[in-house]
């Protein structure tokens, strides 16, 4: 597997058409994703990401391999953040079911281009200025140490949110979700749908996170065909986590907290590796059983409703 254009063009094509096989063959039509479709597409999704792992694996080499898995657990893991705002998203604009996937798909798309742009001024940073890693490894010290100290409940302003304040003022947005579209012809104008306004909430939350996940994958590797082939894995499948957690997400309430130990375990990782270097099994080994352990005390403490 080589790092070359011809590669990147492929891969691209790749990841598009199965994107768009998606949305125009097997979700033509608005309907809601019940819990057994999930459940088989989020299967389909990690079996072609551990297939794209193993094909790693067999052309770059074991390191890259493990690399790569660790970099997509991480990914993976921290993507769950999301699920909940996205929940909340969806609950406070009361956006029907069978319209969220279609927003979901357009979010990954957004979220796809805006990653690979950080990917890249990231990659291109540290690779010019290796002393920013540093810096970065104390960022994720202090991010996962804020994220434990947190009740683990995402919460959402929408209506102090800037970008949602910037498009009441300057769109005009219809009051009704308008059938699924995201923006209508009414009298001769064009009117922004209150669902346009969900996707930008769902943009803008992915870049929030994307603060604190990139950094995550880049104190692992920066290899960029690694470090972005393992987000867009990630982030394929995200749409079908949702729904398949959508009704059991507060199962997991002490997931936060393995999230937290794993963002200090990668900053410390970059802070000492000069004095007590890592092995990257070690790390794919700590980073899984974290969080195995934080689904099990989730399980065995359940939360205890008000």
């Amino acid at each position: 597997m080589e790092n070359t254009p011809l590669f990147w063009l492929a891969f691209t094509i790749f990841v598009v058409a199965l994107l768009l096989l998606d949305l125009l063959v097997f979700n033509r039509q608005a309907h809601e994703i019940r819990l057994r479709e999930a459940l088989g597409w989020s299967a389909f999704w990690v079996v072609l990401s551990l297939c794209f792992n193993g094909l790693v694996y067999r052309t770059m080499g074991h390191h890259a391999g493990l690399q790569w898995l660790t970099g997509y657990l991480v990914e993976k893991a921290l993507s769950v953040d999301n699920l909940f705002v996205f929940l909340l998203i969806f609950t406070y604009f009361k956006v029907p079911p069978q319209y969220q996937h279609r927003v979901l798909f357009w979010g990954v798309m957004g979220a796809l281009l805006l990653r690979a742009i950080f990917i890249l001024v990231g990659g291109a940073l540290l690779a010019r200025f290796h002393f920013l890693i540093y810096p970065l490894g104390a960022f994720l010290v202090f991010t996962g140490i804020r994220m434990g100290l947190s009740k683990g409940d995402p919460e959402i302003d929408p209506e102090n949110n800037p970008v949602v304040r910037f498009l009441s003022r300057h769109l005009p947005i219809t009051r009704q979700l308008e059938a699924g579209k995201f923006f209508v012809r009414k009298d001769g104008l064009h009117f922004a749908t209150p669902l346009f306004v969900v996707l930008v909430m769902v943009e803008t939350t992915d870049v929030m996170f994307a603060v604190d996940s990139i950094p995550a994958i880049l104190a692992i590797t920066r290899d960029t065909f690694i470090v972005f082939t393992s987000n867009v894995f990630a982030l394929l499948g995200l749409r079908a986590m949702y729904f398949a957690l959508a009704s059991m997400m507060r199962l997991f309430h002490h997931l936060h907290y393995g999230l937290s130990l794993i963002l200090v375990f990668i900053g410390a990782k970059i802070l000492l590796e000069n004095m007590v270097p890592i092995p990257m099994p070690v790390a794919l080994g700590v980073v899984g059983t974290l969080l195995v352990l934080s689904v099990v005390a989730s399980l065995l403490w359940p939360k205890r409703e008000a």
